[in-house]
């Protein structure tokens, strides 16, 4: 007798809603921490707190919104075909002066009503949706190289390079380094896929060499306290901020690289705070959070019974992943200094409610198991 593999709706995955609401705390707290010294010059030593905590309330919102929708809404050629249009519109809007907030030598905000957020945080699940709605229509292809993989390439190569014009290398190499992996999971030959990051690569070298800027950036990672009064200076003082932390660290509020002495420590270098304040010990228990989080969502992945609901969770779930793991790797001195936050850490609250919504969509996917 032939078996029968019926479909059920169930409560969202609360393994995953732990390890979220986790970092959320561990990100307030940490935000508090790097923040409060500076917001004092408002009069209010927790401003920036207020900001994501707001933040957090839209994106718990979203986020009960995307988990009760069916994932299969998101497969919708429509749907998929607005979301890569309003993209694309955005992320050519962000270029155009006057438009896009020209800041630190980028120019990657679009200030609307008040609010700031990067186009690029929407292309990210853009990309996403298209991949995984392709990839579950064209199975056979992805194991072809020039009529499989460098077609669905297409999308992500030009989200790559309109964000490579921010510039922001960074954000544009994640979206190339989830396209891979999703291909990966979807069957694609990693001898095609090791072509395709070798190529990747080379193209990302080429870039960072030719502007005199970014090519000291590339070489101050070696040693930044070499090159302190130039690129290598905010790397060298994360790595003071870490160092000096310890085994457990100064204690929440305590230390002291925030004091003008380490930039941005609110945003892209919030992991070097985590360092100071709360030492070694702290450092692991937010990597182990974050691997957490990959294996529950990645669980999510493997336990959908259809490949368009495998693929949208495994995409979503190495889009925020990734994410953390060059941030991390940036911070302590891994990887040449770029701009990418910290998710659920940096300060941002459009970003960590697309974020949430994101999660949102995991969760829904985590709604149906085969039995």
């Amino acid at each position: 007798m032939i078996q029968r593999t019926s479909v059920k709706r169930r409560p969202v995955d609360r393994t995953l809603l732990t390890i979220l609401a986790l970092l959320l705390m561990g990100g307030v707290l940490t935000l508090f921490s790097a923040t409060y010294y500076k917001a004092l010059d408002h009069g209010d030593a927790l401003l920036e707190v207020k900001r994501q905590l707001i933040g957090i309330g839209l994106g718990a919102v979203l986020m009960t919104i995307t988990s009760r929708i069916p994932y299969a809404f998101w497969r919708d050629p429509r749907v998929v075909v607005a979301g890569l249009g309003v993209s694309f519109a955005l992320l050519i809007l962000v270029l155009i002066p006057g438009i896009g907030v020209h800041l630190n030598g980028s120019r990657r905000w679009i200030y609307i009503a008040g609010m700031s957020f990067q186009p690029s945080e929407v292309a990210k699940i853009a990309s996403v949706l298209y991949l995984a709605s392709t990839l579950s229509f064209r199975l056979k292809q992805v194991e072809k190289l020039w009529k499989g993989i460098v077609p669905l390439l297409i999308v992500p190569a030009v989200m790559f390079l309109l964000i490579l014009e921010q510039p922001n290398l960074s954000t544009a190499g994640s979206i190339m380094i989830v396209a891979v992996l999703m291909m990966l999971l979807a069957g694609a030959r990693w001898s095609h896929l090791t072509l395709m990051g070798v190529a990747g690569l080379c193209v990302g070298s080429v870039y960072a060499w030719i502007e005199p800027y970014r090519r000291e950036r590339l070489l101050s990672f070696r040693d930044p306290f070499a090159q302190m009064s130039d690129e290598g200076y905010q790397l060298a003082q994360s790595l003071i901020a870490i160092g000096s932390g310890g085994l457990f660290g100064r204690g929440l509020g305590q230390g002291r690289q925030k004091f003008s002495f380490l930039p941005y420590p609110e945003s892209d270098f919030i992991f070097a705070i985590v360092g100071e304040d709360f030492g070694l010990f702290g450092c692991v228990v937010v990597i182990l959070m974050f691997i957490a989080f990959a294996f529950a969502g990645m669980r999510i992945a493997v336990s959908c019974p259809d490949r368009y609901g495998c693929l949208l969770a495994a995409g979503l779930t190495a889009m925020i992943t990734v994410q953390a793991a060059l941030n991390i790797a940036v911070v302590i001195g891994a990887m040449p200094t770029t701009g990418l936050p910290l998710p659920f850490f940096s300060a941002g609250g459009t970003s960590v409610s697309l974020l949430m919504a994101s999660v949102g969509i995991i969760l829904s996917v985590s709604r149906t198991s085969a039995l």
